[in-house]
């Protein structure tokens, strides 16, 4: 037997969420106060998106849509404070949250093979994180991405506060008219990616934080709560105790 120490695994952070929920900035903020490293998974889809628009690839063809998530040249950046996205040496982290990309990417996210082999570079990234631990936000990394991880949150919020938080992000107001240029990114994007992905409602063991009536700071205190507890071992109100993960 070898001699060499077991490496501990990283303290996993799952939160998934609706658009518009808050979930992407209070990610990027726990795991910068925390020192963790920080995965955007719906920027893997969105990257992969952007991909076959410059490959030219039908995003209704299944099989070649996977093709080109298999031989994709991604490279995912996971500094919370600048979470870069690379493809094949040309920085697209501005290019994928463009329109044209967030109004099509559902047709990419759908096809099922997929999203197999990009749940799998995920699970990789979570895996060979080089910090002590990370923050990984999406869709299904609760129940399907990392179903055991330290601690599994889902953030939501009533559909008004989602319209208004992504208008005033997108074009700097929550007016009726920036409403209403939004409401198709929001809605109807939740509504294809609820077929294959669950972000809605939260499964067993996932704690739910409404954050509706709530300002940035207070969620982040709520989540750094729920981590603090994770760490110590303090069961949870589902009954579970946060585990301790370690390579054998």
């Amino acid at each position: 037997m070898s001699d060499t120490p077991a490496q501990t695994a990283p303290f996993v952070v799952v939160i998934d969420g609706p658009s518009g929920s808050g979930k992407s900035s209070v990610s990027r903020a726990v795991a910068d106060r925390l020192g963790l490293a920080y995965l955007d998974t719906g920027a893997m889809y969105r990257a992969l998106t952007w991909w076959c628009l410059d490959q030219g690839v039908d995003l209704e063809d299944t099989d070649a849509v996977t093709a080109a998530a298999e031989s994709m040249p991604l490279r995912m950046g996971t500094d919370p404070t600048d979470p870069r996205v690379d493809v094949g040496g040309t920085d697209v982290t501005a290019a994928i949250r463009e329109t044209g990309i967030s109004s099509v990417v559902s047709a990419v996210a759908r096809h099922l093979p997929t999203r197999a082999v990009l749940i799998a570079a995920q699970r990789e990234c979570i895996e060979r994180c080089s910090r002590p631990g990370i923050v990984a936000e999406g869709r299904d990394l609760t129940t399907v991405v990392a179903p055991d991880a330290d601690v599994r949150l889902l953030i939501t919020a009533s559909e008004d506060a989602r319209l208004a938080r992504r208008a005033r992000e997108l074009h700097g107001g929550d007016g009726e008219d920036a409403i209403a240029a939004t409401r198709d990114q929001v809605v109807r994007r939740d509504r294809d990616d609820s077929a294959v992905a669950s972000f809605l409602e939260p499964t067993d063991g996932v704690r739910l934080l409404d954050t509706s009536e709530l300002d940035f700071e207070t969620t982040i205190a709520a989540v750094l709560e729920l981590v603090e507890r994770a760490r110590a071992g303090v069961v949870d109100g589902h009954g579970e105790r946060a585990r301790s993960h370690a390579r054998e």
